[in-house]
């Protein structure tokens, strides 16, 4: 079991830049994925970046503007979102998956992160 809380999210305007922490319960390190979903208004919830041990994923949306990043001595994980859009809008949910014989999924709240003018 792990939980997760999210922060970091807010009201910004377009081309700035904003940086979500995750804050997890329990060690992060032997988790084999993290990553950063966001669900935009009227929309599903998409995966925006993940990360394990070999490197790094992101959607298009984010690539070249976002950064996702661990620090396993805070069991904390990082988007670093910068350059940012009116469509990056959305609620920003922190996922953790752990294995241990089947996939178990764990989610954070989410933090509201408004890109406007």
């Amino acid at each position: 079991q792990v939980q997760l809380v999210e922060s970091g999210g807010g009201l910004v305007q377009p081309g700035g830049s904003l940086r979500l922490s995750c804050a997890a319960s329990r060690s992060i390190s032997s988790i084999n994925r993290l990553g950063w979903y966001r669900q935009a208004p009227g929309k599903e919830r998409e995966l925006v970046a993940s990360i394990i041990s070999g490197g790094t994923w992101y959607a298009n949306s984010g690539k070249g503007r976002f950064t996702i990043s661990r620090d396993n001595a805070k069991n904390t994980l990082y988007l670093q979102m910068n350059s940012l859009k009116p469509e990056d809008t959305g609620i920003y949910y922190c996922w953790a998956r752990v294995v241990v014989l089947r996939n178990y999924d764990y989610w954070g709240q989410g933090t509201q992160v408004t890109v406007s003018s």
